[in-house]
């Protein structure tokens, strides 16, 4: 946890659902401890998780990227033959938690771990099948633009030769700066 991180509690959370959707009162609450996020995720019963944003920012703007995120998660949903979350609902800020949050759909299952399916057949085609789905999925001309993911690659250029630099002794660093290089070349289209 960073310094300037929001901070939360499982009675919190007990509290903010409680209050705001009486419905799931009762059931039980427990976090999910993860890594390679910023969010703090909490499991609702069974079948909800909730995700609290933990970087300080401007609660509006954390609305707006939640409905934002809530309205791909539909739409991949609607795409996808691989199950994904579903958004159900956004929490507002309350007992002492400043941002608005979401809930969504829980999906039982593992996390891939670096290593832990490498030589899985069924992951494969799964991810074949995945990414096969999406890109016949029609984007009605939209792109992404926003700055942490995605959009055009060479704005990355800079942090991804970091990373080559940073990776030498882990990965076939020539191989994968030649395939960087191709997908720089591509047509934005």
């Amino acid at each position: 946890m960073h310094d300037d991180e929001v901070r939360l509690s499982a009675p919190a959370v007990r509290r903010l659902v409680a209050t705001q959707f009486p419905e799931w009162t009762g059931l039980p609450i427990r976090r999910i401890r993860s890594s390679g996020t910023v969010n703090a995720i909490f499991r609702i019963g069974d079948d909800l998780a909730a995700r609290f944003p933990l970087r300080p920012r401007d609660p509006e703007s954390v609305r707006q990227t939640l409905e934002i995120e809530a309205e791909a998660s539909a739409e991949f949903a609607r795409h996808s033959p691989i199950a994904g979350p579903t958004p159900v609902a956004i929490g507002e800020p309350g007992e002492g938690y400043p941002l608005p949050w979401s809930i969504q759909s829980w999906l039982p299952g593992t996390v891939a771990e670096e290593g832990a399916d490498a030589g899985s057949t069924s992951l494969a085609l799964d991810l074949a099948t995945l990414i096969a789905a999406l890109r016949r999925a029609d984007t009605a001309g939209r792109s992404f633009q926003r700055g942490w993911r995605g959009g055009d690659l060479r704005s990355h250029d800079a942090w991804v030769q970091q990373c080559f630099q940073k990776s030498a002794e882990l990965l076939d660093v020539p191989r994968l700066a030649a395939l960087w290089s191709y997908f720089l070349e591509l047509p934005r289209t």
